[in-house]
């Protein structure tokens, strides 16, 4: 006669995975019964081996989605997770496992409603916690099974439990999707039975427990499943992190603290001293003083708070308040870091070698281990000397992967080393990471070869000037000569047609700074040359006319781009164009009735900077002079003074001309130039203001005579310095 056991459990519950274990042992059922997709059957032999390390998960995807909007899901287990345990029990007794749920082949279709997950969209937890007193479902569920310590099985009590919830309820709660779920369940069981089985365990979510033990007949199942429309899938386990275990991350079965699950359900004896210890250990390494008398008065304080709140066993929340209270002595950052570090936690799992991939997943493994890059869940930092053979295949793979979408390292600084030889990147591996090199996996099987095809696509498809320059770049970046050509064309089509001075000049930073990188290196850049020689040329001639006449706004987004270009040629460093350029800001000042004020201060100011002109003191006298209207004195000097106040510390007569000037305006044209003023010297950072303030306040330096030098000089004063200098320098002295 067969027997039929339902297991209703909380999906990544430590004393469900504790219990439900110890209920397998008991039952000994000859096949088991998980709620998952039943597409996974042929890989589930894969969670018994050793290279198989939770947390982990089942993805299903649309190999080849008929929209072009490829579709995943994940199934995620980590080692505390009661479906995880009835996993490996299966596998290690020798008895069937199989999944029961609806095929993933449904559930990835649109059906215009979102699958409900566990918990989301009636909350049973939270009834019944609510029926118990509790205004916390968590803290009841973890009171009544995941602290319980021995005892009686707690199974048949959840399922009556969940039958009156049910029955109080009524069928108008179940979704659609629900009962198609529960009815390929009750499908899958029946099937199970038919083939002979007589022991049968079946574990689910505990809201599923009374449909999966009702008589229901098998027509209306058949009914219920009848025409559901499917999709083709394709089934692997990927890594997972207990990050994306968390509620917090949008996981609808989520917990709030994986990591102190996991430290429940591997702890077994002495939780509390064993958790309190190991955050002491965390604190120290961050060169925090813990002692360990600071841990026994946590583990005291925490075991007096849960006996007078009546919970069998300390709680994270008791935990978290003795740690708070004795470990960080009230500090909220310490307990922040073990928030992060211990109660979520960023275990990355592992999956073995065999595990079904796509090609390219596999050609990246291959080069993370070539490169001795191991992913990693927490943020890690590497810094790398483009000098080094190693260090510059790094980047490149780094390039190669946000190429294709992959973001697996962040660029610090935007990841560009401005002429040195050194890039800095944090990196992180997101279980997310395995969709998108799934997707991408449609442009190629390895991920030089997959990043070839993308940015020429990207070449090939880009309409706008800035967007060709930039794939330029980033293939320069990620090493793709094979790429360069086509995208070099493209660049060079687009360059020739394209009349618009803005474009030309937002396009040239990102072409310079690939060939500086081009360089740096070894990456060949002559035909991109070519181009940079032609834009240089093209803006220099457009210019004069496109800068005329501006409005304001107009006027604030040509600055940008005449300091990007500006900065730009100076990376370059190439002397021609450089002086071209200065000429052509020369041409444009000698105009400076058609110019706006913000666009005349900051041409002034950078050929100033570069030793072109000698009468600036008379240009902002003129500038800043009664007559100029104030708003256009004041773009002037916030054109003038943009880019840094260094120039007024060190030039005194400047800074006492502009300091007359705003002393001198009438109360309603100061009210009218105080925002731009202020937008000026706000930019500068506090050192540099401070040191204006202090300057101004101080009385003006008396000027040298041009005709008496020497009466500004003290040369006894002097005499102790310029002795001193002179041995410095290895010079005799007098």
């Amino acid at each position: 006669m067969s027997h039929v056991e339902v297991y209703g459990i909380r999906h990544h519950g430590p004393g469900s995975a504790r219990a439900l274990r110890g209920a397998l042992e008991e039952f000994k059922p000859d096949a088991v019964l998980i709620e998952g997709p039943p597409e996974a059957d042929p890989i589930v032999e894969l969670a018994g081996d050793a290279g198989m390390v939770p947390p982990v998960a089942l993805l299903a995807y649309s190999p080849a989605p008929e929209d072009g909007d490829r579709k995943a899901a994940f199934w995620p287990f980590a080692e505390f997770s009661p479906e995880w345990q009835a996993i490996r029990y299966g596998l290690g007794a020798g008895v069937p496992v199989r999944f029961c749920d609806l095929p993933a082949a449904n559930q990835l279709v649109p059906s215009g409603e979102e699958p409900p997950e566990e918990g989301i969209r009636l909350d049973p937890l939270g009834w019944l916690a609510k029926a118990a007193g509790y205004d916390d479902a968590e803290r009841w569920w973890d009171d009544v099974v995941e602290h319980r310590e021995g005892g009686p099985s707690p199974f048949p009590a959840i399922a009556e439990a969940m039958a009156e919830l049910r029955a109080q309820l009524g069928e108008e709660s179940a979704a659609p999707r629900e009962e198609q779920r529960e009815a390929h369940m009750r499908r899958t069981l029946r099937r199970t039975l038919k083939e002979g089985h007589e022991r049968v365990a079946v574990v689910c979510g505990a809201w599923h427990v009374p449909a999966l033990q009702a008589k229901v007949p098998a027509t209306h199942d058949d009914r219920t499943l009848r025409g559901l429309p499917k999709t083709k899938v394709a089934m692997t386990w990927v890594p997972w992190t207990h990050g994306r275990l968390a509620g917090h991350s949008g996981y609808g079965a989520g917990v709030r603290s994986p990591g102190w699950y996991h430290h429940l359900f591997t702890a077994r004896d002495r939780p509390i001293e064993r958790w309190l210890t190991a955050a002491a250990r965390v604190l120290r390494d961050e060169d925090l003083h813990v002692s360990s008398a600071h841990v026994i008065e946590a583990v005291r304080l925490a075991e007096a708070l849960a006996a007078l709140r009546g919970r069998p066993l300390a709680g994270l929340d008791e935990v978290t308040e003795a740690t708070r209270a004795v470990l960080c002595e009230g500090a909220d950052m310490p307990v922040s870091l073990i928030q992060r570090r211990m109660v979520v936690g960023e275990r990355l799992g592992a999956v073995p070698e065999r595990t079904p991939m796509v090609p390219l997943q596999r050609d990246l493994q291959a080069e993370q281990r070539r490169l001795r890059l191991k992913p990693s869940a927490l943020d890690r930092e590497h810094d790398l000397d483009l000098r080094k053979p190693t260090d510059l295949e790094r980047s490149r793979l780094l390039h190669r992967l946000r190429l294709l979408d992959v973001n697996w390292g962040e660029p610090t600084d935007t990841g560009r080393s401005k002429g040195t030889f050194r890039e800095t990147w944090t990196l992180a591996w997101r279980p997310e990471f395995d969709v998108e090199l799934i997707e991408a996996s449609a442009w190629g099987t390895t991920v030089r070869g997959a990043t070839t095809a993308r940015a020429e696509a990207l070449a090939t498809h880009a309409t706008a000037l800035a967007d060709l320059t930039s794939v330029a770049e980033r293939c320069l970046l990620a090493d793709l000569g094979d790429a360069l050509p086509t995208v070099m064309q493209a660049l060079a089509d687009r360059a020739a047609v394209d009349t618009d001075v803005a474009h030309l000049m937002s396009a040239m930073p990102a072409l310079v700074r690939a060939l500086r990188y081009g360089d740096v290196r070894g990456t060949s850049t002559g035909p991109l040359r070519t181009v940079v020689d032609g834009l240089i040329v093209r803006v220099c001639v457009g210019l004069p006319p496109a800068i005329t006449g501006l409005d304001d706004d107009a006027a604030r987004e040509f600055l940008a781009r005449v300091d990007a270009v500006h900065g730009a040629l100076s990376l370059l460093a190439d002397e021609d164009h450089l002086e071209r350029w200065r000429r052509t800001l020369e041409t444009v000042l000698t105009r400076p009735d058609a110019l706006h004020g913000l666009i005349e201060g900051r041409l002034t100011r950078l050929l100033l900077d570069a030793g072109r002109l000698h009468d600036v003191p008379a240009r902002m006298a003129r500038a800043v002079s009664t007559g100029a209207a104030p708003d256009r004195a004041a773009a002037w000097v916030e054109g003038f003074l943009s880019g840094g106040a260094l120039l007024l510390l060190h030039d005194e007569p400047l800074l006492r001309l502009v300091d007359a000037w705003i002393a001198g305006l009438p109360a309603d044209s100061f009210t009218d130039v105080l925002p731009l003023l202020r937008r000026t010297f706000g930019a500068y950072p506090t050192a540099e203001r401070r040191a204006i303030g202090d300057q101004l306040r101080r009385p003006a330096s008396p000027q040298a005579s041009p005709d008496h030098p020497e009466e500004d000089m003290d040369e006894t004063r002097a005499a102790p310095a310029a002795t001193t200098t002179l041995q410095i320098l290895g010079w005799p002295t007098p």
